[in-house]
């Protein structure tokens, strides 16, 4: 996502020299004053450590960020009431309003906050690719829910620091492609792509897959924020194309939607995590109808082993869990559980639990959660939802259902 995206899905970074280097150093030595200002700090028998989380809690798009903090947020606040942890756990927060140039101040706060032994985050591809250099400097573990560009574990980047908990856009624009070709047997396909990291990868992707399955290609693009989507809407009404592609986020997937409805436009239209949010039905209203969304996340009430999840999530937020609250929840329960196994609970460093991290296989709620040598998510199941009278309804596994 964001992907996501949702994907989308990256971070560039600025800061000084002498700022990286004081936080790639965080820290046995400063671990064994037990100063308040290294992780553990704060006196006492019982160390104290935080978990902090980034993402865009502000601004367009923000549900995404706001769905994965309260999942993060509730495994913390449960840890801490479990009464079996060696330590207290604190939760921090740091908005990069989806923003790539607002990114890196985003993170060097959690960075420059050495009781931060952990981030579940960034949430989008953009931001995540900004800001994993510094992360990377820091050796301070990035656990993104939701950041899905392909190219954010590529080895070159040595972004050292980022483990991504999802299947990535290979695996998202594929399953759309797989879709398209396989079980609505579609000829022609219009990808609009909203010229964000996010937009431009997964329509890489699901380009790619769609040709090899021998289905004619048009391309399009539309930047964020597009003030009037009618000549698009237009031009996709008269392009021949039996099929849409929409690569975006949902505060612009939303009225290009209402666009397309008031130009006749009845083929199927597809739409990654980045738009499979409320926010996409609740502006686009009826145009929303029988869109068809993907995302790597699975549908928390639709699974009797979130069940309680769910309860507890609803019962603090009096909402519904929404796309990534319970992936969040795990990897922050995952970062716990690996924090756990440290034989002296005072010896928790950043270096040391991203090593941890990095080596580990953890069972969560909605998936298991391993990595390759690169911080690559293993697996790759895809889900798909249709918009149904003014809700998004699971529809199930993309690949199950393309069989069919």
């Amino acid at each position: 996502m964001l992907k996501r995206s949702m994907i989308k899905i990256a971070l560039p970074v600025v800061a000084s020299a002498l700022v990286l280097s004081a936080c790639g150093s965080d820290d046995k030595k400063d671990d064994s004053k037990g100063s308040s200002s290294a992780p553990g700090g704060g006196g006492g028998d019982k160390p104290t450590y935080t978990i902090g989380f980034q993402a865009g809690l502000s601004g367009e798009n923000s549900a995404l960020g706001l769905n994965e903090k309260k999942g993060a947020e509730l495994a913390v606040e449960q840890a801490n009431a479990s009464g079996a942890l060696p330590f207290t756990l604190k939760f921090t927060t740091s908005d990069d309003e989806a923003s790539e140039t607002k990114s890196v101040a985003a993170a060097q706060k959690l960075i420059d906050d050495k009781n931060v032994v952990v981030v579940v985050g960034p949430a989008f591809s953009g931001p995540t690719q900004a800001a994993s250099p510094n992360y990377a400097k820091a050796k301070l573990a990035t656990l993104s829910p939701s950041a899905t560009r392909v190219s954010l574990t590529d080895p070159k980047n040595n972004f050292t620091a980022f483990l991504r908990g999802t299947p990535n856009d290979s695996a998202q624009g594929g399953g759309m492609a797989m879709y398209f070709s396989q079980k609505l047997h579609l000829k022609n396909v219009m990808i609009v792509n909203d010229k964000t990291p996010y937009g431009e990868g997964l329509a890489a992707v699901a380009k790619d897959g769609l040709t090899k399955a021998g289905v004619q290609v048009q391309s399009e693009s539309a930047p964020q924020k597009t003030p009037d989507y009618t000549s698009l809407a237009t031009k996709v009404k008269n392009s021949g194309a039996d099929g849409l592609i929409y690569a975006g986020y949902y505060d612009d997937a939303a009225p290009f939607a209402k666009k397309l409805k008031e130009a006749g436009v009845t083929i199927p239209m597809i739409s990654g995590d980045g738009t499979k949010d409320d926010k996409f039905v609740d502006n686009a209203k009826d145009a929303a109808e029988n869109w068809l969304l993907t995302c790597p996340c699975m549908d928390a009430s639709k699974e009797a082993k979130t069940a309680k999840f769910v309860t507890d999530y609803k019962a603090k937020y009096k909402e519904d869990p929404g796309a990534y609250s319970a992936e969040s929840y795990d990897l922050a329960n995952f970062a716990i559980e690996q924090m756990k196994t440290f034989s002296d609970p005072k010896s928790i460093t950043r270096e040391a639990l991203l090593g941890k991290l990095k080596a580990a296989t953890y069972t969560g709620l909605t998936k298991t959660f391993k990595f390759d040598q690169n911080g690559e998510y293993v697996g790759e199941d895809i889900f798909l939802y249709t918009v149904k009278g003014g809700k998004i309804e699971y529809t199930g596994n993309i690949k199950e259902l393309s069989k069919s």
